[in-house]
């Protein structure tokens, strides 16, 4: 049993930390899965692939000639002609071409870490938004709760007859009470009945349209709740409807099937963020892999132009010619049927400079390209900082606000809910209601917003790990 027990505890703690740290739980398995990640990785792998490519030499050429006929030579028959060729590139030419190539595979890395770092802030908006409508529907239908509470008591008050005209009738009774003996005595003193028959007819005339009027009041307003409750039955389908869309959305993240279950919390934390992230620097951008490739790119080109410099240089060309002769019976030559071997040495001459001016103009311009796209980046990523800090900054204010505003109408509408039965205004508390649930509703908004806020940082501002 002490096993058991301790099992049973084990588990229900690991499925408690899987509750708590399920957003990274699905991070880690998104990083895993996610199409677009696996693409970019696959894009840098093949990117590695061009270093090698690059940075060997021509293959060497082989030419090889058969004569059909002999051809005579002085010491025999030349039968064949073999030649090989090595061309060589100009010193540092295919260092510089490695340089440019891996340099572009280090961008291609850094695109691959903007991709998972989108695909996480992706998979924690969506989580997020899967928490808002989550609350909302279970805060609409805790409001239904209260809707169908309120139309119970309605009810009741009407049965009863106790609505908001009560009071004036039980007045209206005691006056005819109070009357009557001033009536009868009116009348025997004059010896008539006419004041005692026309009095009554009158008060009971106004007891009933009084009761009509409060059964009116109280069947309308029950009409009224009734309106309010598929209202909000309306809002909660609608609610379900799109906690379908947000469920797919954050599954495709993961690349599992659109239906699958998805945990999030009762409670999302609002934890603030580290004061690093909120002070403006001029590295706070350092670790931005979009900057990170382009700064690589810049570097390419360097080195790219050296290579271009370099290749308008003239290469060299080192080869055999081995030439394959057969004896002749007519030649007295000591040097009959001896084969031919040849040393050769090939150099390029690079006089059409136009091209290599041209390609290293090309470079040039890429490269102050490069640098201006840096700066625009730069500039945006500055820009879209204090959106995400104002977003930050207005979701706290909020978060701060609302509770403050719902224990507010909390407490009026406790209060408003006791003193119903003692003639408390229907519309009154339906109305306090309403502010209820929009407060409630707007505070759930402004968490979510507040974490949201959070990851947008976080996605401009990337550390080591994609803490949420």
């Amino acid at each position: 049993m002490k096993k058991i027990i301790l099992y049973i505890g084990l588990f229900a703690f690991s499925m408690q930390g899987f509750s708590q740290d399920s957003l990274m739980n699905y991070l880690e398995m998104a990083a895993k899965n996610n199409p677009t990640v696996l693409q970019r990785y696959a894009e840098y792998q093949a990117s590695l692939q061009k270093v090698p490519q690059v940075g060997s030499l021509p293959d060497p050429q082989l030419e090889m000639g058969v004569f059909l006929t002999p051809m005579e030579l002085i010491g025999g028959y030349q039968v064949a002609d073999i030649k090989l060729m090595q061309m060589f590139p100009w010193f540092g030419v295919l260092k510089n071409a490695k340089d440019e190539m891996s340099l572009m595979a280090k961008g291609k890395y850094e695109l691959f870490r903007d991709a998972k770092l989108q695909v996480f802030y992706d998979v924690q908006r969506a989580w997020f938004d899967l928490y808002k409508v989550r609350q909302s529907i279970r805060i609409s239908e805790n409001n239904m709760e209260l809707l169908k509470t309120i139309e119970r008591l309605a009810l009741v008050k009407y049965k009863t007859g106790s609505w908001g005209g009560g009071g004036v009738v039980s007045s209206g009774s005691s006056m005819t009470a109070a009357t009557t003996p001033s009536g009868s005595s009116g009348m025997n003193t004059m010896g008539g009945s006419g004041g005692n028959t026309t009095t009554q007819p009158t008060v009971s005339a106004g007891s009933s349209s009084m009761g009509s009027a409060s059964g009116s009041t109280g069947l309308a307003s029950v009409y009224q709740i009734q309106i309010e409750i598929s209202d909000l039955e309306n809002n909660i389908a609608s609610l379900k409807n799109e906690e379908q869309v947000v469920l797919a959305r954050f599954n495709s993240q993961l690349n599992r099937p659109f239906k699958t279950p998805v945990v999030v919390p009762d409670l999302l934390a609002t934890e603030p963020l580290d004061i690093a992230f909120l002070s403006v620097t001029d590295s706070m951008f350092t670790k931005n892999p979009m900057l990170g490739m382009l700064a690589y790119e810049q570097q390419s080109l360097t080195a790219r132009t050296k290579m271009q410099k370099q290749m308008g240089l003239p290469m060299v060309g080192l080869g055999v010619n081995y030439s394959v002769i057969s004896k002749s019976e007519m030649s007295t030559s000591p040097m009959n049927g001896q084969d031919m071997i040849m040393p050769m040495l090939t150099v390029t001459l690079p006089i059409y400079r136009k091209k290599y001016t041209a390609m290293q103009t090309e470079t040039k311009f890429l490269k102050a390209a490069s640098e201006q796209n840096y700066q625009a980046t730069v500039n945006a990523l500055q820009t879209e900082y204090y959106e995400a800090l104002q977003l930050y900054n207005d979701a706290q204010r909020r978060i701060k606000l609302y509770e403050s505003q719902r224990q507010l109408s909390k407490k009026t509408l406790d209060i408003s809910l006791k003193s119903f039965s003692s003639g408390s205004n229907l519309s009154d508390i339906l109305r306090i209601r309403q502010q209820l649930l929009d407060y409630e509703l707007k505070q759930v908004v402004a968490v979510t917003d507040y974490n949201k806020a959070k990851a947008w940082i976080k996605r401009l501002i990337p550390n080591t790990t994609p803490n949420p």
